[in-house]
C-alpha cells in the first residue's frame, strides 16, 4: 500500500499569552476554538508519532477538541491545563451539556508523564448520563538510543436504560533512534477491552503490534515502513472475500503492510 500525506497543522483558534511579568508566575496560554486533544501518547499529527498508524488507544478517544482552553506553567517541569469543550471530538454539541477536561504534567530531560482526564455527557439528546475517560501517559528516555513510552485507559459511561458501560486499554512503546541518524525503528504493542461494546461499537478485546521502520532523507520528509497485526475476540475485520448479498466476510485478524510519505511545512 503507497500512502502519500501532505500534512500541515491547521488550527481553527484564537490564542492569547498573557505575559507572566504581568501576572503572579509564569504566564497563562488561553486557546479557543479547535484545537489537538490533551488526551493520549499520539498525536492526530503523523509525523509527531513513533508509528505511522494510530492505535486503538488513539483512534478511540479524542484527537481533537472544540471549546476553550487554559494552560499554566507552576515552573519548569510541572504544568497544568483546564478545558471547556463542546463535547467529546465533536465541533457542534449534540446536546445541552458541556464536557469538561483537565490534565497535569510533569517533563525532565529524561522522564515525562501526564494525567488527563476528560468528562460530560456525550450521547445525542442526553445531559444526564456522563462519560468519563482518565488517561495516563510517561515517556522515559533510557540510553540515548532508546526511549520507552506507557499510556493506559480507563472509561465509564451511564446509559439511558440498563447498567452502565466501561472499556480499558494499555499501549507499550519503544523507539530505538541513534543520535544524529537518519533512521530509526518503533514497536507497538497494545491490549484493548470494550466487552460492552461502548466505544468500538462490537463487543470484543483487541490486540495489536506494530513495527515501523523510519527515515528522513531530508528533515522534511518522512518515509515509514510498517507491518502491523490486529485480532480482535469478535469477526470484527472485513474479509477480501464476499457473501451472496456482496458483503465482505468478517475475520478476527487482520495484517497491514504499508509505506507512507510525509511531507511538513
Amino acid at each position: 500500500v503507497g500512502n502519500i500525506i501532505i500534512f500541515g497543522e491547521r488550527r481553527f483558534a484564537m490564542r492569547l499569552w498573557l505575559d507572566p511579568n504581568k501576572l503572579a508566575g509564569r504566564g497563562l496560554l488561553l486557546e479557543a476554538g479547535i484545537f489537538p486533544s490533551h488526551i493520549g501518547m499520539e498525536s492526530f499529527q503523523t509525523q509527531l508519532n513513533w508509528n505511522y498508524t494510530r492505535s486503538w488507544l488513539g483512534e478511540l478517544s479524542p484527537y481533537y477538541q472544540t471549546g476553550i482552553k487554559a494552560a499554566y506553567p507552576f515552573s519548569d517541569r510541572w504544568s497544568g491545563q483546564l478545558h471547556l469543550l463542546n463535547g467529546w471530538q465533536v465541533i457542534g454539541d449534540n446536546n445541552r451539556g458541556k464536557t469538561v477536561g483537565a490534565q497535569v504534567a510533569y517533563a525532565a530531560d529524561k522522564v515525562s508523564f501526564s494525567l488527563n482526564g476528560i468528562a460530560g455527557p456525550e450521547l445525542a439528546d442526553d445531559d444526564d448520563d456522563l462519560r468519563v475517560l482518565i488517561d495516563g501517559v510517561a515517556t522515559w528516555k533510557a540510553t540515548p538510543s532508546l526511549s520507552l513510552g506507557l499510556s493506559m485507559d480507563a472509561a465509564r459511561e451511564g446509559r439511558p436504560v440498563g447498567d452502565d458501560v466501561g472499556w480499558f486499554g494499555a499501549g507499550l512503546y519503544a523507539r530505538v533512534a541513534p543520535p544524529n541518524s537518519r533512521t530509526a525503528l518503533a514497536l507497538r504493542g497494545e491490549y484493548y477491552d470494550d466487552e460492552d461494546g461502548a466505544i468500538s461499537g462490537i463487543a470484543q478485546t483487541l490486540k495489536e503490534l506494530t513495527a515501523t521502520l523510519e527515515h528522513r532523507p531530508v528533515p522534511r520528509l518522512i518515509l515509514k515502513l510498517e507491518g502491523r497485526y490486529d485480532r480482535s475476540s469478535a469477526p470484527a475485520f472485513a474479509d477480501d472475500t464476499l457473501d451472496p448479498d456482496g458483503a465482505p466476510f468478517r475475520k478476527r485478524n487482520q495484517f497491514l503492510v504499508l509505506l507512507g510519505a510525509v511531507a511538513t511545512f
